[in-house]
């Protein structure tokens, strides 16, 4: 077994080597230019689209505009934000914040883009539901049927261990060490939660979602902020040290400039999953009369996710000076970065947040794995199967260690975006007209409210 996880772990560097993380970035920047820097031109009118209702009401789709950017956000809010990023800081130095920042930028292009396809070439399934995602652009739009299969495959295995097994263990771990409660009735607890929002559908996950991730962003987001104002003093420093050492390398590992890219890239997509292919899943299920109104919304994810509150979580921790320490790793970094401003207060907001951001990362991902498994076995009755496996798997990983499960499965993730990549190049074209087309409506609705007014 030891071997085998090392196998993995070698196929893992592979896979999430150079060639992914350029063509990840890549993308990004190709989509950027060729929509002209819609991330920054129609980012207030996406944020305002975000809060308000929706406009296009009679629209065909299961759960609002708002509901779909919960669900994928509570799919990428995990442990990629705490864990993740305190990773990327250890093994790239400080200047791998300030790569994850430039991944994200360019990272709203690519997640807007996937939003276009999906809500484009969505489907209404045999139980009156709307189904979508790169399987469906891949084989309507890009006429590759083969890619979308692939991509399912990778999706509907993926989503047991990056969504599920790994998410459980943490929140298990983490109740057990700050609370002191038996894994196995974390286990429990948690198992009971998924079954009741999962049998409900992509409809009660929506709602669930929709209440559940304002809430465990903000808890997050006000404790750092707490931190940011009672230590403004050490702001200036903390990123002139980010910015100096994304050029320098300075402590990384290795002291070398490409620890700092490579880690701050690949953790920042690992956390906003932008180029993966799983978020536009949700954004199918929107209602909306056009494309790229949701993709608009769904663009926002990246803004919230990682330019945010993973910005909070490396911010913190470059302030603290803690990242110097060898003995701290992964959330230890943060709950000691955390606790070192916060005093006692620190670790348990940490484990709140992570219980918060681990548990709502199942519920999304739940969606994302049956949506993927539909789409390759189309019998509904199939369904059952694969969320009765999806909840048993929650108490599976509470209560053992997941590994070579966790290693598997950032292999299936990091495969999943591949095709999907490959999709969003072949079809940058029609985010291009859709582009126009959302822009042309938004030109209109401005003029018909100044003739109102």
């Amino acid at each position: 077994m030891e071997a085998f996880t090392e196998f993995l772990g070698t196929i893992s560097g592979y896979v999430w080597g150079p060639p992914l993380l350029i063509l990840l970035v890549g993308t990004g920047i190709f989509l950027t230019v060729r929509l002209g820097v819609l991330q920054i031109r129609m980012l207030p009118y996406a944020l305002k689209l975000t809060f308000s209702k929706n406009p296009d009401k009679d629209a065909q789709g299961d759960i609002s505009h708002f509901q779909a950017l919960s669900t994928a956000m509570a799919a990428t809010v995990g442990t990629g934000n705490i864990v993740g990023v305190a990773t990327a800081v250890i093994l790239g130095g400080p200047g791998a914040v300030f790569w994850m920042w430039f991944s994200a930028f360019f990272g709203m292009a690519t997640k807007y883009g996937e939003a276009v396809l999906a809500v484009k070439y969505r489907v209404v399934d045999s139980r009156g539901q709307m189904a979508g995602g790169p399987m469906y652009y891949l084989e309507h739009g890009l006429k590759q049927k083969w890619l979308a299969v692939l991509f399912a495959i990778f999706g509907s295995i993926a989503a047991f261990g990056i969504g599920n097994g790994t998410q459980s263990n943490s929140v298990a771990s983490v109740v057990r060490d700050t609370f002191s409660v038996p894994t196995w009735i974390t286990g429990i607890i948690l198992t009971i939660f998924a079954a009741v929002v999962i049998i409900g559908g992509i409809k009660t996950i929506g709602k669930v979602t929709a209440f559940f991730v304002p809430f465990m962003a903000l808890f997050y987001i006000i404790a750092g902020i707490i931190i940011m104002i009672l230590n403004m003093d050490l702001i200036p420093a903390a990123l002139g040290t980010i910015f100096s050492a994304a050029f320098t390398g300075e402590a990384a590992a290795g002291g070398a400039i490409g620890a700092a890219i490579r880690y701050g890239v690949a953790r920042g997509v690992f956390s906003n999953e932008a180029g993966l292919g799983s978020a536009p899943i949700a954004a199918a299920a929107a209602k909306t009369d056009m494309p790229g109104r949701q993709a608009l919304v769904s663009m926002t994810q990246v803004f919230f996710d990682t330019l945010i509150i993973c910005s909070i979580t490396g911010i913190t921790i470059v302030m603290s000076g803690l990242y110097l320490d060898d003995t701290l790793q992964g959330a230890a970094l943060t709950t000691a970065a955390f606790e070192q401003f916060l005093g006692g207060a620190g670790p348990i907001i940490v484990a709140v947040g992570l219980i918060f951001f681990a548990s709502s990362t199942i519920i999304g991902w739940s969606y994302y794995g049956e949506k993927c498994f539909q789409y390759l076995f189309k019998n509904p009755s199939w369904l059952i199967v694969y969320r009765i496996a999806f909840v048993a798997m929650v108490f599976v990983g509470a209560t053992v260690s997941l590994d070579v499960i966790w290693t598997f499965s950032d292999v299936m993730n990091g495969l999943m975006a591949f095709p999907n990549l490959i999709g969003l190049l072949g079809l940058s074209g029609v985010i291009v007209y859709e582009t126009k087309r959302i822009n042309a409506k938004i030109k209109e609705e401005k003029e018909e409210a100044r003739s109102r007014n």
